[in-house]
């Protein structure tokens, strides 16, 4: 059977109707935001109405989690969790070679060194064996990139972790109630960090949280959110902090729509895992195609959908295939990041500030930091040959089909005619 003319050439398009969208905010949020401003103050431990300690609380009890330290961003939830830690000069911290600048800033603010561990071919995530193979004895944390709500293998990354003596800070930005073995990552390492910002599951415009077990790590988690000041509600306040931290508050305003927002999370992420799971099933039979791969027994809660394509079994290359996608309707694009983030000139150049080549090169350092082009050649190619398409909880059965649709006919296009 000839395949179906495609869009680019002139046949019709794959996507017949606009995909679905939706109000994030209503009536609920602000009815929070009321109460809010009727406290006439909008300090996060002065309201009556307590919007941000309700918020974390909430959040806590959900995550089943005795600790959250609320704060302004998923970035600061990052720093954050390294200064409770005590990360500093000379130390290593393991992380990923794809994600957001928000999960390496915090380790170079600190002046430790940023090392980039290989990822999965298939769930673009850190495993415990690329992240051995990158362990020193500097090594004193590893921020583990839950991708796109995917979780990683945390068993094995967490004996690795005890075995070395190694904390585990969970990046969770990407993945509400995303489930590994039956557990919420952000509940497994020594503590998860969450991102509000507006392009996240819930959002509240910026802000985040981190969650623990641990009560001493709560702790100095609060007070290095909060310029290091003893301000729990169990302690006078105290203002003479005996280590530097930044101010990374949340305000009222941004605890009273998280409030409101955490009602919805369990009805987005579902329908995000729905959605997801679906076009897995409808593209998995495709020889060429590899879908984004969840592990069995975990549950991904999709902040965007990658796959990827073989080049040489399609008959056309992965930016063919994405031109031929956008013509058909689909909001494809190509990767995730244009480079892995290693390759950016700040750490090539080992330019983090200016004037100095620290903490890249410094007294308290007598590693070598490498960030060669060929460092994770796993991660390099997944970025050469990967599709992304976003994810929405407002995305209709129809959008679902169509997409599933589309990519089939481009695929039968290029396969059948290679």
């Amino acid at each position: 059977m000839k395949p179906e003319k495609l869009a680019i050439h002139g046949g019709p398009k794959a996507k017949t109707v606009p995909y679905g969208t939706g109000m994030r905010f209503g009536k609920e949020e602000l009815a929070q935001l009321e109460e809010a401003l009727n406290q006439n103050t909008l300090f996060y431990w002065s309201g009556r109405s307590d919007k941000v300690v309700s918020f974390t609380k909430k959040f806590a009890e959900m995550y089943g989690m005795p600790y959250c330290v609320p704060t302004s961003s998923g970035t600061a939830s990052l720093h954050v969790a390294l200064g409770a830690l005590g990360i500093g000069p000379g130390d290593e911290v393991i992380t990923s070679p794809i994600t957001d600048a928000g999960t390496y800033i915090g380790i170079l603010f600190q002046q430790a060194i940023p090392v980039f561990a290989d990822l999965d071919p298939h769930t673009y995530n850190m495993t415990a064996e690329t992240i051995a193979a990158r362990i020193t004895p500097r090594t004193k944390a590893m921020i583990v990139v839950h991708l796109a709500g995917n979780p990683c293998d945390m068993d094995p990354i967490m004996e690795l972790a005890r075995k070395h003596n190694i904390k585990v800070i969970e990046d969770c930005a990407q993945s509400y109630n995303c489930y590994y073995k039956g557990r919420l990552v952000g509940t497994i390492g020594d503590i998860g960090c969450f991102s509000t910002n507006d392009f996240k599951h819930i959002s509240t415009g910026d802000g985040g949280m981190v969650l623990t077990g641990d009560e001493d790590l709560y702790r100095r988690a609060f007070g290095f959110a909060d310029k290091n000041y003893t301000r729990l509600r169990d302690k006078p306040l105290g203002r003479a902090a005996e280590l530097l931290a930044p101010n990374y508050r949340m305000t009222e305003l941004q605890g009273a729509v998280g409030l409101a927002q955490l009602d919805k999370l369990n009805d987005i992420t579902e329908k995000r895992n729905k959605w997801g799971d679906g076009l897995t099933a409808g593209i998995s039979d495709l020889p060429g195609i590899h879908p984004h791969l969840v592990e069995e027994g975990n549950k991904s809660s999709y902040w965007f959908y990658m796959f990827r394509v073989d080049p040489d079994e399609l008959g056309c290359s992965r930016d063919e295939f994405v031109e031929a996608l956008v013509a058909e309707g689909l909001p494809a694009s190509p990767g995730y990041i244009p480079q892995c983030v290693y390759r950016i000139p700040m750490f090539v150049n080992q330019t983090a500030y200016t004037k100095t080549n620290l903490p890249f090169v410094s007294e308290h350092y007598d590693g070598v930091a490498d960030y060669s082009e060929g460092l994770c050649p796993e991660a390099e190619q997944i970025l050469l040959d990967a599709i992304r398409l976003p994810v929405n909880e407002f995305f209709t059965e129809q959008d679902l089909e169509e997409t599933i649709a589309g990519i089939r006919k481009v695929w039968a296009w290029y396969h059948g005619n290679k």
